[in-house]
């Protein structure tokens, strides 16, 4: 009777655990990305930004794996080790969406069909780029 009460338990705990992280990977999910450039750089980085990855974000919010796409900057400089230029937060659909594979490669090829060009530009946004980095949230209870 021991065993059949702790397996009953068990499995109403995994129950549970199951729907507690089925609807966690359901909420949206969102995560940072900062991008810190070399001095002097950080106008030329922006238009690239915008010209080449934007549409690139934007195309997947009309798909809907993306909710909304917020581009801020920091109002004063800060200390060179703790410095970054721009931030950029992304709302996905989903941790799911999130870590599904990525439509970005056919995005690009659909939105720029000169791709050397695109190749090009985005080597040069990359080259005045000194650090970037990535910050998933997560939410914490009251």
């Amino acid at each position: 009777m021991k065993n059949v009460l702790r397996a009953m338990l068990f499995v109403c705990l995994l129950l549970t655990f199951g729907r507690t992280t089925f609807a966690q990977a359901q909420q949206p999910y969102v995560v940072e990305y900062y991008y810190k450039t070399k001095w002097g750089f950080t106008d030329e980085f922006l238009t690239l930004f915008k010209k080449n990855h934007l549409p690139v974000l934007k195309k997947q919010v009309e798909q809907g794996r993306i909710l909304s796409i917020k581009i801020e900057k920091p109002r004063y400089h800060s200390t060179e080790d703790s410095r970054w230029d721009f931030r950029v937060t992304l709302t996905f659909k989903s941790a799911a969406a999130f870590h599904d594979p990525s439509p970005e490669p056919e995005i690009i090829k659909q939105l720029y069909p000169d791709q050397a060009t695109f190749k090009k530009e985005e080597q040069r946004r990359f080259e005045i780029l000194i650090a970037h980095w990535d910050v998933p949230l997560v939410s914490v209870p009251e």
